[in-house]
């Protein structure tokens, strides 16, 4: 499969106050990690969203001091509970996992059952005292509380009956809330000071139509509820009350705001197993897109608010974004003021008091030199640690097979999250000491599930492509025992390409094309898995792993350019139309492609660096793009370069797929067209449309 070379690079730091008329290309990013595997920091003091481009379920946020941590929602996977930190929200590093082996019965070992779609669930990090705390419920198991004096472990448990999507507050006059369920009314329980039981005959409700996923504060003496509302495509809304007891005032905190994500893949039939599976397309139409919802508040030390919220993103799974919130009447509502109740896609890094280069959360490519495993990793389900070594044959990965019928139960499968918006994995596989029955590869872990590898029977060694999209196995030509497997996901089109090769160079496909969709049988996106099991009811000989590698093309790609310092073309993604200076009436309009006015030079605009990635538009008569400070008309204005204000900036947003949106720092709404009806141009839209007709989307060419 042919992918795109994208030049690698950001723009670079420049002053916030002045613009450079001489402007500046491409750079690199501040570090080598980040020009090669996705950062959201952009390194010119602004970040795009996503946080992360792979999946982070169920954000909960708080502060420390000057330090931020963040945990997730591992589900089935090994180690368990994950916590992050950063200094400034946008640049995060492992601290810890709080449980090595979620180990709570067989089923969670893969023994006689499984637990996908189960396991640990939509976390609450807090602090008090100088001890951290995670809650976290676990299926069927009770609520896990986890305790450190450090987020970065180790971690005490214990175990109190379960409550579903909880929160937890530590209140100033020594009492501890925990607030759960997805039903009004909701229940608000008191803890005992240890944690260990909950207080009898005491219970107090939030009686209003809220959600799930509860993130319960107190700030500034008012207690305040954060849920989402339950649904295919939701909201998040937030209570607010002078008494735990109420009554309770409910607002939207975020309305309709997908990012312009588009609704993708998913799975109609099938639960996993040998089932054959349904896939419906993707409709960009259907819902309005993937909204955010679901997050947790933080403030800084600068007295900024934010939120870090969840977005379901297709076949990747759910991704976090990182937006400001704005206080209107005393409630956190997300956006910006003139703009409430959405989210920039990218705005200018939180003010923490702290700066640094931009760094991606883990290097994910291995060569198992190490004798200890790289944390990007996590086991499907608990491992059997006599099976896999890291030391046996140092310097590879070894994994010994155990019996399975087939992927799905197979144990000691080795998984990471993988990168989009592409991603293209790597590993070389020596098959020498398989046994008959053994069947090892490079897989992608969902439902359904699909893999390239190796199967060894008495005859001998078969290279094969399985997809359990239709169960149909495809063979290769040749058969080799020494091989490199890869395979290639494309996250905007939904679909994954299996190769092979047998010096690590040359790749040849194998099998059709993979459609890849999220679903609720894992509640999880795909993952990347080494996986080595036997078909034959025990257990069998070994595969040896190496050199696995994770390319992101475009990690410093389209995605992150803005020409600044060219001379452009801006055509809407709605209608093609073209935006031009109109030097007699000195207004920025829209005309189609066909109008003889497409053909002038008035369609040239220079892009002026502003810094932290905001541009002033100067068109061909020397005049700049103006924002009324009074309403959302646009006018062609004379003035100098060094006399610029925000009614001639704009905040350069790229989204995901190579549009482009100008936000005003008037009022934070974005340069728009009206499709089909050529005309003045505004700054009118509160966002991009998923199907990006709406009018906000251009594409940009430069000419000269």
């Amino acid at each position: 499969m042919q992918r795109l070379l994208y030049l690698l690079g950001i723009v670079s730091l420049v002053t916030l106050n002045a613009c450079d008329i001489t402007g500046g290309q491409l750079v690199s990013a501040g570090t080598s990690g980040a020009a090669k595997s996705w950062t959201a920091d952009n390194g010119n003091g602004t970040y795009s969203n996503p946080l992360f481009y792979e999946e982070f379920e169920d954000p909960d946020v708080i502060r420390v001091g000057e330090d931020y941590y963040l945990a997730g929602t591992t589900m089935h996977m090994n180690p368990a509970l994950i916590v992050l930190h950063s200094k400034d929200l946008v640049n995060w590093e492992l601290a810890s996992y709080c449980m090595d082996r979620l180990d709570l019965g067989s089923a969670f070992r893969l023994e006689g059952g499984n637990i996908y779609g189960r396991g640990i669930w939509a976390p609450c990090i807090r602090y008090h005292d100088g001890m951290f705390y995670v809650f976290s419920n676990v299926n069927n198991m009770g609520l896990q509380v986890f305790r450190s004096k450090s987020a970065y472990g180790p971690w005490e448990r214990n175990q109190l009956p379960g409550r579903h999507d909880l929160s937890v507050l530590f209140d100033d006059d020594g009492k501890v809330y925990i607030i759960s369920g997805n039903r009004s009314p909701y229940p608000i329980e008191e803890l005992t000071p240890d944690l260990k039981s909950f207080v009898t005959g005491v219970r107090h409700q939030l009686d209003a139509r809220m959600g799930e996923g509860h993130h319960l504060y107190k700030i500034n003496g008012k207690y305040f509820d954060v849920s989402a509302i339950p649904g295919a495509h939701t909201d998040q809304v937030v209570a607010r009350a002078d008494s735990i007891d109420g009554p309770w005032q409910v607002e939207r905190m975020i309305q309709g705001e997908s990012l312009g994500a588009p609704t993708q893949n998913g799975v109609r039939s099938g639960r996993g197993g040998n089932r054959t599976f349904t896939i419906t397309s993707s409709n960009p139409n259907a819902g309005g897109g993937l909204t955010l919802h679901q997050g947790g508040i933080v403030d800084t030390p600068s007295g900024q608010w934010w939120s870090i919220i969840m977005q379901d993103h297709g076949s990747i799974g759910r991704m976090v974004a990182l937006v400001p919130i704005t206080w209107e009447n005393n409630f956190p509502i997300i956006g910006l003021p003139g703009n409430l109740r959405k989210a920039p896609n990218t705005w200018l890094k939180p003010d923490t008091g702290y700066t640094q280069d931009p760094k991606p959360l883990f290097m994910r490519s291995d060569n198992f030199d190490s004798p200890k495993m790289n944390p990007v990793w996590q086991w499907n389900h608990v491992p059997d640690d006599t099976k896999w070594s890291l030391t046996e044959k140092p310097g590879v990965l070894r994994l010994h097979s155990l019996a399975s019928d087939d992927f799905w139960m197979a144990r000691n499968s080795l998984t990471q999250r993988p990168m989009g918006p592409e991603s293209i994995t790597t590993v070389e596989l020596d098959a020498s000491g398989l046994k008959p029955g053994d069947t090892t590869g490079l897989a992608l872990l969902n439902a359904p599930y699909a893999w390239i590898g190796l199967v060894k029977t008495a005859e001998g060694i078969t290279l094969q492509m399985f997809d359990q999209t239709n169960n149909k196995t495809t063979n290769a030509p040749s058969n080799p025992t020494h091989v490199w497997l890869r395979v290639a996901c494309n996250f905007d089109t939904e679909e994954a390409v299996f190769s092979w090769s047998t010096d690590g160079k040359e790749f040849t496909p194998l099998g059709e094309p993979f459609i890849m969709a999220y679903q609720l049988t894992t509640f999880q996106g795909v993952r990347p898995a080494l996986f080595n099991y036997n078909t034959s009811g025990q257990t069998g000989g070994f595969a040896d792993f190496d050199n696995y590698t994770v390319e992101e093309p475009r990690a410093r790609g389209i995605e992150r350019e803005i020409p600044m310092g060219k001379t452009i073309v801006l055509t809407s993604g709605a209608d093609g139309s073209f935006l031009v200076s109109n030097e007699e009436k000195m207004i920025l309009q829209s005309v189609s492609g066909s109008s003889p006015n497409a053909g002038t030079p008035n369609i040239r605009f220079k892009v002026i660096d502003c810094g932290t990635g905001r541009v002033a538009l100067q068109a061909n008569n020397g005049r700049f793009v103006s924002v009324a400070t009074d309403g959302d008309s646009v006018a062609i204005k004379k003035a100098k370069v060094s006399d610029l204000t925000d009614a001639e900036k704009f905040q350069w947003v790229n989204l995901m797929r190579g549009d482009t949106m100008l936000m005003s720092l008037t009022n934070h709404r974005y340069l728009a067209t009206r499709p089909n009806e050529p005309g003045p141009v505004t700054v009118s839209a509160t966002g991009p449309q998923p199907d990006r007709k709406g009018g906000a989307c251009f594409k940009w060419k430069a000419v000269e």
